[in-house]
């Protein structure tokens, strides 16, 4: 930057999200969109923590994971959704520059947490299916523990990084990010000083946090299923597999939508597809994972039927209780 560009330069205190600014006649129906889905995101997160905190049937390492990455999904959500929420109502959208940062340092944290949380529970069903009596030993508790803990570790340590060093761009203007969020790589387009070592270090981090997860839980799902086709029978295939295909669905999801909204080129995509991409990575993403557990594994199906009875007397025990009492107060009489 040149001393005169130093010299013109002001101090950006807020950002102005240009996300959803073509359809200005839409914000009351995006807001009722967004507020759907985000406490349809919470309850479903929340049924599936507290199900596996009170099921006994749920106190496995597989749900524990579980359990974590519900949690991870209500920080990742409540992160973007209630500043997008807020702003349906504002003419002029905005976020401060330190609620920027602190954006960019919640959601980073959570995606990486994820990636590596989702290759933890790939190591978990690949110890369950490939080598089932050594399970007990390889994925007893202070393993579990030591994994879930060292995921938020690596998300924590990568999002730290990436704050300290977005906090030290220059930003000269405009201020205007063409999106609903913060996010490095659109800080990084207002920055008007250098972003070489930060390019960098999302290169690394991309190589580390995100492709290196990604291909240890590819390989883990590659030795999955060459086990369980090497199981005689259809129903012991069927059963292994079945045991699996919920995360399975997470991650290609996950992945899917994620490669989809960071490693496809810019040019030649509207604001609004943009948007939509991001929507689907950021926002139906955390929405869709309980769902995909509760469609597609029947114990979980079956704590939450038995949570939904804790709170909720059949009518026919209603009835039969009324005809009791009934029936004792005869007996008084």
């Amino acid at each position: 930057m040149t001393p005169l560009e130093m010299n013109n330069q002001t101090d950006v205190t807020e950002f102005i999200f240009l996300g959803f600014s073509n359809h200005p006649k839409l914000q009351g129906l995006f807001f009722l969109v967004f507020l759907l889905i985000y406490l349809t995101t919470l309850l479903g997160n929340m049924l599936i923590i507290t199900a596996t905190r009170i099921s006994p049937a749920l106190h496995t390492p597989m749900y524990y994971f579980l359990s974590n990455l519900s949690f991870l999904d209500i920080c990742y959500t409540s992160t973007t959704i209630p500043v997008m929420l807020v702003n349906f109502f504002r003419e002029k959208k905005t976020i401060s520059y330190e609620g920027c940062l602190s954006q960019i340092f919640f959601l980073v944290t959570c995606a990486g947490t994820e990636c590596v949380l989702l290759a933890a529970m790939a190591y978990d069903r690949y110890v369950a299916i490939c080598h089932p009596l050594q399970y007990p030993v390889l994925m007893r508790v202070k393993v579990c523990i030591f994994l879930v803990t060292g995921s938020w570790l690596c998300g924590l340590v990568n999002s730290v990084t990436h704050t300290v060093l977005a906090a030290t761009l220059t930003l000269c203007g405009p201020n205007q990010i063409s999106h609903f969020l913060c996010d490095i790589p659109l800080l990084l387009k207002l920055s008007c000083s250098d972003t070489s070592l930060n390019e960098s270090v999302l290169h690394v981090a991309s190589a580390t946090i995100g492709l290196s997860p990604c291909l240890f839980t590819g390989v883990s799902y590659i030795l999955i299923i060459s086990s369980i086709l090497r199981i005689p029978s259809a129903q012991g295939r069927s059963k292994a597999f079945s045991t699996c295909a919920s995360h399975l669905t997470v991650v290609v999801v996950f992945y899917g939508t994620a490669n989809f909204n960071y490693d496809r080129p810019r040019e030649g995509y509207s604001l609004d597809m943009d948007i939509l991409v991001s929507v689907l990575f950021c926002v139906m993403t955390p929405m869709l994972n309980p769902i995909i557990y509760s469609l597609r594994n029947k114990e979980v199906k079956c704590a939450l039927r038995k949570l939904a009875g804790g709170y909720m007397i059949p009518a026919t025990e209603i009835s039969s209780l009324t005809h009791s009492q009934r029936q004792g107060n005869l007996k008084q009489k």
